[in-house]
């Protein structure tokens, strides 16, 4: 398991629903960036465009060099809600003479609230103009208001009496509104959708730097999120280390030392002040050489699965022509992709997105499950509690177990748990420099989040990678002390030897009341500790 984050960069699409995110990292052993790189691909003739062909083989050299280069990234993601002006402001949510508006959460509900929400409204204007409601002024608004409701409940018993006697007629404004009533766009979710932009998604801010150096043996990343509102302003950063020749992942103890403190170590202290907290990987468990199989096995998913997509998903674009996309890309994203020499194109339906993907997952899946057969295990699917009860389920081979059986469920599940927009399309490009280096990548694509053909539902998700040299003189962490920069048995604590510590503290009756509950429960805890002597 030594090499098994050695040059490996995996591709997580942003369609797929977070157990697939789990088992991708997992199995891979670190979740790096799609495309990391500096690399050398053809430049685009100024003359004439370039056929899509040569798109394609120009994407392909580009990102196959990848796999062996040195860089330096910075990953920005942006998440928008792109109706909260469509609805909100560009398309308001009006009734019309041939088009209804959903108001009420159940179709059965609809012409009461309906009903009611107009005569809020006119009573609301009588009290603006000093007059009663009941005033002759206003007999023609409460007649349009009673024969409204007359000819909604008319229209909606018609639409209930036609779901088992088709002969039924139904009004065609009414039938539109009624069928899949519940996904209908409502005037509330245009206020809510820029309420979240304005409070949520705007201040928001999500980035990850760092550096990847295959050769030498590590990869470094510093993720973020920062929130700047007008009186609020906060951030969290997370500090990752990964030693890729050994297989070891480094977190930055600091930020679990206040919660492990509380809950579990109460004797802890400042122990973990300034220190990594050491995650190894492979417990020894593992078949030898797995990880160098894991290497091979994904490469060549990825460029099977490449080779494989049609010459006519690639093109080169000019510059100029990214202002125009809609929904419009983040103002300081598109700043940093305008000055490209050359840019290349890569556009998919979410289906054909969603395919690739299940391609990828099946040839990987394929060539793991024939070299190594006593990985794959059919066994009765377990609870979360009882999982953690079973001593065994927590080995390396055991959890490599697992995520396998996760990616064959996935590769038969033809039900997507995060769903694309309708009509939507995935956009990927791919900027060049003069020189011919790739200097970033991005992605936008439209997610509706619970599966609703709300529109007020859909998110733009737009992520930004950009890839420069590394600059020796700058700190992969600069928010740690010098000394820290890289971990080592000095400045970091093994879980692995942390943990029996741990348990001995408890068996000798200490701890916390939620740990002694925790360690209580769990014979693992026990077995453990008997094995302590």
């Amino acid at each position: 398991m030594k090499t098994i984050y050695k040059t490996i960069a995996l591709r997580v699409p942003p369609m797929i629903k977070a157990n697939q995110l789990l088992t991708s990292a997992c199995l891979s052993g670190a979740l790096l960036l799609t495309g990391c790189q500096a690399t050398n691909g053809s430049q685009a003739s100024t003359a004439a465009k370039p056929l899509p062909s040569t798109a394609k083989k120009t994407l392909a050299s580009a990102l196959q060099k990848q796999r062996r280069q040195s860089f330096s990234y910075h990953s920005n993601l942006e998440i928008s809600n792109v109706t909260s002006n469509d609805i909100s402001n560009n398309r308001p949510l009006t009734a019309t003479a041939n088009r209804q508006i959903a108001v009420s959460d159940y179709v059965d509900q609809h012409c009461d609230e309906a009903h009611d929400q107009a005569y809020a409204a006119l009573i609301l204007q009588a009290e603006n103009q000093n007059k009663e409601v009941l005033a002759a002024d206003y007999d023609a608004e409460r007649n349009t208001i009673k024969q409204t409701y007359a000819e909604c409940v008319e229209a909606y018993n018609a639409w209930r009496d036609n779901q088992y006697d088709n002969t039924i007629k139904v009004t065609p404004e009414y039938q539109a509104l009624f069928d899949d009533y519940e996904d209908q766009p409502k005037p509330l979710d245009g206020k809510k959708a820029q309420l979240l932009d304005e409070y949520l998604l705007k201040p928001l801010s999500i980035d990850a730097q760092g550096i990847y150096q295959p050769l030498a043996g590590k990869t470094t990343m510093l993720a973020s999120a920062q929130y700047q509102a007008r009186n609020h302003h906060s951030s969290i950063n997370q500090p990752i280390y990964v030693d890729l020749k050994n297989g070891d992942i480094y977190l930055w103890a600091d930020n679990f030392a206040l919660i492990n403190s509380e809950l579990l170590d109460d004797k802890l202290g400042e122990k973990w002040r300034n220190k990594w907290l050491k995650i190894a990987i492979d417990d020894g468990t593992l078949p030898k050489g797995f990880g160098r199989a894991v290497i091979k096995s994904h490469f060549a998913a990825l460029d099977m699965t490449y080779d494989a997509a049609p010459v006519g998903q690639f093109d080169y674009v000019a510059p100029n022509t990214l202002t125009s996309v809609s929904p419009k890309l983040p103002a300081h994203q598109l700043s940093a992709m305008l000055p490209s020499e050359s840019i290349i194109r890569r556009v998919q339906s979410f289906d054909d997105y969603r395919d690739d993907y299940k391609s990828y997952m099946q040839i990987f899946y394929d060539r793991i499950s024939k070299q190594y057969p006593e990985l794959i295990e059919e066994t009765a699917p377990m609870t979360a509690f009882e999982t953690i009860q079973n001593p065994q389920a927590f080995t390396s081979k055991a959890m490599v177990q697992k995520i396998l059986a996760m990616i064959k469920e996935q590769m038969n599940d033809n039900v997507s748990g995060t769903q694309a927009a309708a009509n939507t399309e995935v956009q990927e490009l791919y900027g060049f420099d003069k020189k011919g280096q790739l200097k970033w990548q991005h992605v936008h694509r439209k997610l509706d989040i619970d599966n609703a053909s709300d529109k007020s539902n859909h998110m733009m998700i737009d992520v930004l990678q950009q890839y420069a040299a590394i600059n020796t003189k700058n700190m992969a962490f600069p928010n740690l002390p010098r000394d820290v920069q890289s971990p080592n048995k000095s400045n970091s604590i093994d879980l692995r030897e942390y943990a029996p510590e741990l348990l001995q503290y408890y068996r000798d009756g200490n701890g916390t009341v939620v740990g002694k509950m925790i360690f209580n429960m769990l014979p693992m805890a026990k077995e453990r500790l008997s094995s302590i002597d």
